[in-house]
């Protein structure tokens, strides 16, 4: 009697997160470039620190039903010449067409299971936001 074993293969599986700072968005201004550090994701209450002046901790929730990420590209319209013909030399050639705007391709990049809301941190020290509580 044989039995056909898989080799146990434990790679590691990545997991997405996605970061949601809406709650904190209309009360700061976060440049693009600002430089940032997520420190404890594998805590509770993980911590992001924004260009060594804001603190923000965050708290993980379930998404639900399917969340799936995408990205979008820029791609420039082809045209493909085909059909048999005897003027037509240029058989199976694809031309890019630069008098249309490109096309946006939208791609699938992850699903998610996890999201990671920020809100202020209470002991953060921020230069002209108010993190105080309302009595």
């Amino acid at each position: 009697m044989e039995a056909n074993v898989m080799p146990n293969d434990h790679k590691d599986q990545e997991e997405y997160i996605l970061l949601d700072l809406d709650s904190v968005s209309g009360q700061l201004d976060i440049p693009p470039s600002a430089k940032y550090v997520l420190t404890g994701l594998d805590t509770l209450n993980p911590v992001l620190i924004i260009d060594d002046k804001l603190k923000l901790v965050g708290e993980y929730g379930e998404t639900i039903g399917t969340c799936i990420v995408f990205t979008e590209e820029d791609s420039p319209v082809v045209h493909e010449e085909a059909g048999p013909s005897e003027a037509n030399l240029f058989s199976g050639t694809k031309i890019i067409d630069s008098s249309q705007p490109p096309k946006k391709q939208v791609k699938p990049v992850c699903q998610l299971h996890k999201v990671l809301k920020f809100r202020i941190s209470p002991d953060s020290e921020i230069q002209g936001v108010t993190t105080e509580q309302p009595k």
